[in-house]
């Protein structure tokens, strides 16, 4: 397995380099337009009882912001240029969809009433990223996404339990520290959970077929 995942990484590794950062770019482009613009009054996201028992912690700040290196993990693992560009595709409908969420229902999480801005790294994270386009979280959304992508890699290379496991955690820290910096709420990270599978999902239902590869049903590859 690991002599497989060594080579899926070597394989157009420039092309997947170069289409992460453009994909992520693009993204910003539209977010931060829609942030400084929004088209209507954005909605308070209401609290939860469950918001209230997550307590700030600004230590969580590396995981939320390790998400930039996580989701170049799966696409960097694809193989053969169809399967990377089908990946590319799915992963553009999902932005486009948030989004065109964020366009039709502007959201902002409500004030936590914690100066973050005293702790190392929020004061640089408030300057760039607002309390605004809160649901569905698209941090969640895309780490979601990413998780069960490289799920279906690790199962399909023969990972034992240990990579696997490690995938799962690291996509569940980046969805908790969303809660734990403040920068979503509870029905936040549910939304953007939800959209995330859903767009994987459909993601492994429908990509190009290896040549002379047996790809397991995509029931067999949800975490």
């Amino acid at each position: 397995w690991r002599a497989d995942l060594a080579a899926r990484l070597r394989e157009l590794w420039w092309l997947k380099a170069v289409g992460t950062a453009v994909w992520t770019w693009l993204f910003f482009v539209g977010y931060f337009a829609l942030l400084r613009r929004p088209g209507l009054q954005p909605a308070v996201m209401p609290l939860t009882a469950l918001d209230g028992l997550v307590p700030f912690q600004p230590a969580m700040l590396w995981a939320y912001l390790s998400l930039w290196f996580y989701v170049g993990v799966a696409p960097g693992l694809q193989r053969g240029l169809a399967g990377l560009l089908a990946y590319g595709a799915w992963v553009g409908a999902l932005l486009a969809a948030g989004l065109a969420i964020f366009r039709a229902w502007p959201t902002a999480v409500p004030p936590s009433g914690i100066d973050r801005a005293a702790h190392p790294g929020f004061a640089m994270l408030e300057g760039v990223d607002a309390a605004g386009n809160a649901c569905p979280s698209m941090h969640v959304a895309i780490a979601v996404f990413t998780a069960v992508r490289l799920h279906a890699v690790l199962r399909e290379a023969g990972a034992p339990a240990v990579p696997v496991g490690a995938n799962l955690a690291w996509c569940g820290l980046i969805a908790w520290s969303t809660l734990a910096v403040r920068q979503h709420v509870v029905l936040d990270v549910a939304a953007g959970a939800a959209l995330g599978l859903a767009f994987a999902l459909a993601s492994l239902r429908w990509r190009p077929a290896r040549s002379g590869y047996h790809r397991p049903p995509a029931s067999d590859l949800i975490p």
